[in-house]
This record gives structure tokens, sequence and C-alpha cells, in this order.
């Protein structure tokens, strides 16, 4: 296959189709009807492998790459769609670690450009479609999937996974799920299908009994993975943790080594757990054993970047796309267990996304580097950094995300900490500048 023959593609997924990544709110689709015909035009291939389906507001790509590690560990070719990309759309769909080929794509979208055409459909149900039918095509023995934004209006929602999982409700895309805690997780919650289990991640007071409503409605046997399972850190370094593993109170697995960081991390190992569990009760038994290497090699058998990412030492340099309040507010728990004399933080945001609802969990001390990433949702550098200052804090306005990046380090002391985050397209494009160096 030619190059051009894919860079054209790309062109026209990326210019002709409405793609949430770059324009935000205005390329959502409040219903199923594209994704629903262009899979009937696929004959159905949802339909053709098995599934976990996983929303929540954080921790779903997390919880989505542990179990497609422990899978893999345990034998089988797993299927992962995820979403969005930082360098390479083939990201979002991956069978044990390797992307999508380029001859796919072109091969998917010269076979669907009629129906395209008739259709009309975004970038993200032209992604999710070609996943399913690469997935079919393919013969995963499962497919975990992620949602994009939301749950019950999703393209993936058109699934009938063996399980489906909800990590956690937090505050994200208010003006299309809803303003409180409780609207945005009844969205979640239009994954639950009927009599199929659920595990929901965390038992959080403001939301649970709008999950254990809509189970109970659909008779689907429900389960809160944080009332069984617990993980305390017996040992850490800066790039994994030890863990002992407790499910009611007995200890299950003791220093299993987890190749991530992050406090956030261990929630997210608490509801992979809970997924297990669950999977072990109603499909075939996984071994302990595959759990363990499992947890132990999600970096190495998964597509797995801008998680507490170390980029540099001296200073040391982190890079991690959270980029909503309850992302935010995991990430700087974690940052302040570091050792470092100042923190600097290279910090970008979207336009549509305010800075008022974050502004509480990012730390005065801190000197600001606003940058802007290279698309069309990125908040204008000059205007975050006028809104960072107005909030009282510390900020130099850097413009790019490049030169941002630069600055910090050639600020730093060897013993600070440059932290670059904000947003995942800020995040994506330190992998591009990394990759060029």
């Amino acid at each position: 296959m030619k190059e051009s023959a894919y860079e054209a593609v790309l062109d026209f997924l990326y210019r002709q189709l409405p793609m949430f990544q770059r324009q935000g709110p205005s390329a959502f689709k409040k219903d199923l009807t594209n994704i629903t015909s262009l899979c009937e035009y696929l004959n159905n291939p949802q339909e053709k492998f098995t599934s976990i389906h996983i929303a929540g507001t954080n921790g779903k790509g997390t919880t989505t790459h542990i179990l497609s590690s422990i899978f893999q560990s345990a034998g089988y070719k797993v299927g992962v769609y995820t979403s969005p990309h930082y360098l390479d759309l083939r990201e979002r769909i991956k069978i044990n670690n390797q992307l999508i080929s380029k001859e796919a794509v072109v091969g998917f979208v010269d076979h669907l450009k009629d129906t395209i055409e008739d259709v009309k459909p975004s970038f993200f149900e032209m992604m999710v479609a070609m996943a399913f039918d690469y997935f079919a095509n393919e013969k995963v023995d499962i497919a975990i999937i992620e949602t994009g934004l939301g749950g019950r209006l999703d393209s993936t929602n058109v699934i009938r996974p063996a399980l489906s999982v909800i990590t956690n409700i937090s505050y994200d895309h208010q003006d299309l799920l809803g303003d409180t805690l409780p609207e945005i997780a009844g969205e979640k919650a239009g994954i639950i299908k009927q009599n199929i289990p659920v595990i929901i991640g965390e038992s959080q007071t403001e939301v649970k009994n709008v999950f254990v409503q809509k189970a109970n409605a659909l008779a689907s046997p429900y389960s809160f993975a944080d009332q069984h399972w617990k993980v305390e850190i017996s040992d850490e370094s800066i790039d994994q943790y030890k863990l002992d593993i407790y499910k009611e109170g007995e200890l299950q697995y003791e220093n299993a080594v987890l190749d991530l960081k992050g406090s956030v991390m261990l929630k997210n190992v608490v509801t992979a757990l809970g997924t297990m569990e669950i999977w072990n009760l109603n499909y075939t038994s996984i071994s302990k054993e595959a759990i363990i290497d499992g947890l132990s090699k999600i970096r190495k058998q998964s597509y797995f970047l801008g998680r507490m990412q170390v980029l540099g030492q001296s200073p040391l340099v982190l890079a991690d796309s959270a980029h909503n309040a309850g992302g935010l507010k995991s990430l700087f728990e974690e940052v302040n267990k570091l050792e470092f004399q100042q923190l600097h933080i290279v910090f970008g945001m979207v336009a549509d996304k305010p800075l008022s609802k974050i502004l509480e969990y990012l730390p005065a001390s801190a000197i600001y580097y606003a940058v802007e990433a290279k698309i069309p949702r990125a908040k204008p550098a000059e205007i975050l950094a006028n809104e960072l200052k107005h909030a009282g804090l510390i900020v130099k306005s850097a413009d790019s995300v490049e030169k941002g990046k630069i600055q910090a380090i050639a600020e730093a002391k060897s013993d600070d900490l440059v932290l670059i985050c904000g947003s995942i397209f800020v995040v994506a494009e330190i992998q591009e500048i990394a990759l060029s160096l």
C-alpha cells in the first residue's frame, strides 16, 4: 500500500467528518441512528465477538488497559477500543497491543465510501464501526470497549456485552451530560443492559442509588468493587507499586507488582479486580497467576501513555493527561507525595471547559506556563494565562506546548519537578515532541 493512500484517508476522516476531539460538543451526535446504520451495513459485526463495556468519568481508559493486560496474560486474543488518541488514530483500535494496520484503515474507509456519503457519520462513529468490523474479522476472543462520552447515547452502546463496567462519576462535559452528579451517573448508567452483570468501581454516596435502581429495573446483577476489594501499597518506586490485595479482608495477593503509578491507579485496580471476579463467576476462569502477571505488564502489553509518564530526570519531568476535577485532584494527591523543591506546571486547556471547575485543585505554590495545543478547541495561551493570573497564580505565558516544556525545564533546578498536564492534547503534543528528538 502506498503511504499516500493512507494519508488521503486520514485527510478524509479528519476534514470531512465531525470530530469531537477537534471541534468539541458540536461534533457530538445525541442518538445512535448513524452507528446503527453503519453496523447494519457491515452485517452487525458487534454481535460477532464477546465484549466488556466500560464507562465512567475517570479511569475507564486505565481500567480498559488493565483488563486487556490480564486477558493477554491468560492467553486471550484481546481487542481494545479506546479514545481519544494521542498521536495516531490507530491507537484507538488494537489487538494484543498491535495497532490496526494502515491497510485495514484504508480498506474500511474505501469499502464504506458510499455509505459514509449517505449517513454522514461523525469521526467517532466511523472509528467505532471500524473497531467492531476489525475485531469481528480478526476473530478476537474478547474486546474491551471504552465509551467515548457518557454512555446512554455513546456510539459504543450498540453492543450487548458480557459485562458492563462503570468506574466512577465526577464532573465533566456538563453541557452534554448534565449539571449534577446524579444526572451524569444516569447517562453513564445507560450502558447497563437487561440481565447483564454490571460492576461499579466506586460506591459514591451521591450516585450509588442511580446504579442500583437502573440495575434492579433491568434485572442486572450488580456489584460495587470497592465494597469487596482493597489494595494497600507495600513498596513503591518512581514507576511502579508493590501491592497487597485483599478480598473481604483476606489477603489474596502479596507484593503484586503494578507497573503504573498514581493513587488513582489503585482505584482502577480495584475496579479491574471486581470485574475479573464477576467474569470468573459467569464465564471462563482466569487464574490468579494470569491476574498477577497482567498487573505487572500493563505498559508492556497495552499502549499506555500519558499517566504519570516519566519523560526526563534532573529535573524530573512527568506528563499526565488528567484534565477534569476528579483526575486533577487525584494527580496532585500523587504529586504531593514526591520530593521536590519547586513545582513547574506546563498547563493547557480546551476552550469549552471552564477553569472554575478545576481551580481548587491547582497548587497555589506552583509556577505555571500557560500553553496552547495545536487544535481548534484549545484555549488561547494568553487567555488562559490571564485567567490563571486572575486566580492569583504565578504564570508565564509560553504560547506553544514545546516552548512551555523547554522554558519550564530551563528554569527548573535539578531537584525541581516539571509537570505537563491540563489537557489530553497537551500531553499528546509532548509525545510527538519526544519522538522527534
